[in-house]
């Protein structure tokens, strides 16, 4: 028996090339309780070549028949679920010394992504006391041997790494029902795993067009991945563009380091940002809802000389006297004529190029993006492409995207949300998506949705709303994933979606220095009202603010935080550990976050700390038209302090608001002292309110 299981054991290590990382951690002087995450039926194999002889599997009864050839090497418990005879079977063994090898879920994944733990592994360590150390296996969803075929390439031998996480004991909690124990010790179990297969995921060192390069050749160079408004792209074009274009900016322009891309959601944005990253550049990506001296202003701060961008998006953007503004400082290259400037030689070194695994692009790249502007000027974000990296990997952990879906992707590649999740996360994974350049287009955007099968949609509270008022009851048909961002959902407008479309919006929460991703909900983890949870390996902190009696300041930390900022006046600035958001949240039991506001989007009156945010909702709430927008401010009061100006895009009644806030049990410092009818209230490109500018208006008319 021993000999054939060394057989199997060199075989895997010899065709799988199975790694072990933290193989140290695996000791069994106590009673010990493997668990796994499972992949394919090869799973029990592959673990039996780096367990001890006496470990005993739980195996399904229906596997085993499908295993009848292995199950003898090693003993087996075989379960069913009307067995109550399996748990003391498994008690008997833990109480023996020997280790018990679980995979929680129970079930092999059909997504790649963790299915449903069950908390059977929580009671089996309470009652014996036993440890409970878990493993990743990863690698092995390219095999045949999975349930995944239909989602991922295959390969005969895939690379297979295993990953030994910490071990730790599951708690029994005195006074706390049976139901909400086993609740705690799935949750607790889930969490670890996923972040442990995101530890086994992530990379120190990273270069984005190398990771691109790797999917295209695991995926296939023939697989149409991407579509624009005028045309589709498959990776070998991709490649191809990436490459020639690369050979041309390093004839160009060699030694520039950051070069600014101003370019709304097209393909050549995109061969344009990988071909930067070939080199070893940095993309700098301007927001296109600016103008020509915020762009200045944004070049200045990252020491950028060069723009690129197109001749075609500037005449149709009427764009000719920002770009004028720019050119007096920088110098301003059109793709159209990069393209038309190929030699044969870089063309025909592009093609061949494009069919080669190999890559040699400098490792520990960069990419600036900029704030928002909400409430200050922007400032730079310089992300590196191992955080970039990092968020795909926890977002992949957590939602079941794969290559049977199709992407819809309205949102600006200068907002993380369109960058991270819209781009990057589908050209890494391998997953078609459809690129769209303004989320503004209300009526076009759900029968585009329609007409090209998409099945994940991203978008903020603000653009939710104007697609559901325009869209066909069947327009959202094959929708699985409506996700939300960037500002916080409405519950008009998550209401609106669940009755006329019968569609669960998965509520997020995010930041340009996280790359995009904090928290998420997600099928798994979901509370109405709440972002969700903490993605994987991100840790969060809550530190008391003077006046504010509910939540706390957020402070996060994780993979994917940022290098720090670029600032205007006094240049780069690091980060440290910890990221304070300056976002009040509060963090329930269970790790569900509710956002209440920026800590700047209080007024403090009289002593008391006021959320603006709780005003416009409470505001909110006396109206039923999706299109109005209401944005509270704060001014200075000589005698209270500060004080709150509504702005509203129609006539607001004084008295109603009053009563609303009464109702509500809210003191009367949350009644603006005035309320003013605006046409309309200034808008970020991102879709959110520009509080920078109304702050400064409503400064100068107190």
């Amino acid at each position: 028996m021993e000999l054939f299981v060394n057989v199997l054991r060199w075989l895997c290590r010899r065709f799988l090339r199975i790694r072990v990382n933290g193989l140290e951690k695996l000791n069994f002087d106590q009673p010990t309780i493997i668990v796994a995450n499972h992949v394919s039926i090869m799973d029990g194999m592959i673990l039996v070549s780096i367990l001890p002889p006496d470990a005993v599997y739980v195996i399904d009864r229906t596997m085993a028949k499908q295993l009848w050839m292995f199950i003898w090497i090693r003993k087996m418990i075989k379960i069913d679920s009307f067995n109550p005879f399996n748990v003391r079977e498994m008690i008997k063994t833990l109480h023996s010394g020997a280790p018990l090898v679980i995979f929680p879920e129970g079930l092999l994944t059909r997504t790649g992504t963790l299915s449903k733990v069950y908390p059977g592994t929580g009671f089996l360590s309470v009652k014996t006391g036993a440890k409970i150390q878990p493993i990743w296996i990863e690698g092995v969803q390219y095999s045949p041997l999975t349930f995944m075929k239909n989602k991922f390439p295959t390969t005969l031998f895939p690379q297979v790494t295993l990953t030994v996480g910490e071990s730790y004991f599951a708690a029994k909690q005195p006074g706390m029902s049976r139901k909400v124990q086993k609740l705690q010790w799935s949750d607790e179990l889930t969490i670890r795993l996923q972040e442990l297969g995101v530890r086994a995921r992530v990379k120190e060192e990273v270069n984005l067009f190398d990771e691109f390069v790797a999917t295209a050749h695991r995926f296939g160079l023939s697989t149409h991945v991407v579509e624009d408004i005028n045309r589709f792209a498959n990776y070998k074009q991709l490649l191809v563009g990436s490459h020639a274009f690369a050979s041309a900016f390093h004839r160009l322009f060699p030694n520039e380091q950051r070069v600014a891309l101003l370019m709304p959601n097209v393909i050549p944005h995109i061969v344009s940002f990988f071909a930067l990253c070939k080199l070893g550049k940095t993309p700098v990506i301007l927001n296109l809802s600016n103008g020509g001296e915020e762009w200045l202003e944004n070049c200045r701060t990252t020491n950028v000389r060069i723009v690129l961008t197109s001749k075609t998006f500037v005449e149709k953007a009427k764009l000719e006297d920002a770009i004028e503004t720019l050119t007096a400082s920088v110098q301003v290259i059109y793709l159209e004529d990069i393209r038309n400037g190929l030699t044969i030689r870089e063309k025909i070194s592009a093609s061949f190029a494009a069919r080669s695994k190999r890559t040699n692009s400098p490792k520990h790249g960069e990419v600036i993006l900029f704030t928002s502007g909400t409430l200050a000027k922007p400032k730079g974000v310089v992300l590196g492409h191992d955080q970039l990296y990092a968020n795909v990997q926890q977002a992949n952990m957590i939602i079941d995207i794969t290559k049977d879906d199709v992407i819809f992707n309205a949102l600006p590649m200068f907002h993380s949300f369109g960058l991270t999740g819209g781009i990057l996360f589908p050209m890494l994974f391998g997953v078609p998506f459809y690129l769209y350049p303004t989320p503004l287009h209300y009526r076009s955007i759900p029968d585009l949705i329609y007409n090209r099968f998409a099945t994940v949609l991203f978008g903020t509270s603000t653009f939710l709303a104007g697609y559901a008022k325009h869209a066909h009851r069947y327009d959202f048909k094959l929708m699985r994933y409506v996700v939300a961002g960037a500002e916080k959902l409405q519950p008009e407008v998550r209401e609106l979606w669940l009755r006329q479309f019968g569609l669960r919006i998965y509520e997020g929460f995010g930041a340009t220095e996280m790359a995009l991703g904090i928290a998420m909900n997600t099928p798994m983890f979901f509370e109405e009202g709440t972002v969700g949870r903490a993605i994987p390996l991100v840790e969060t902190r809550l530190e008391p603010v003077d006046g504010i009696h509910e939540g706390g300041r957020l402070f996060i930390k994780g993979p994917n935080l940022m290098k720090g900022y670029l600032w205007p006046d006094r240049g780069f600035e690091a980060v440290n550990d910890w990221y304070d958001t300056g976002d009040v949240v509060k963090i329930d039991e269970r790790g569900f976050i509710t956002y209440l506001a920026r800590l700047k989007r209080f007024a403090k009156i009289a002593g008391e700390m006021v959320s603006l945010t709780a005003v416009e909702e409470l505001a909110a709430s006396l109206i039923t038209d999706q299109e109005v927008r209401l944005a509270a401010v704060a001014v200075a009061d000589p005698i209270k302090g500060e004080r709150i100006m509504l702005y509203s895009t129609i006539e607001l009644d004084k008295d109603a608001l009053l009563q609303r806030i009464q109702e509500n049990h809210h003191p009367l410092f949350y009644l603006p002292s005035k309320i003013i009818k605006v046409d309309q209230i200034p808008l970020l490109g991102s879709g959110k309110t520009d509080y920078y500018h109304l702050q400064q208006l409503a400064n100068e008319t107190n």
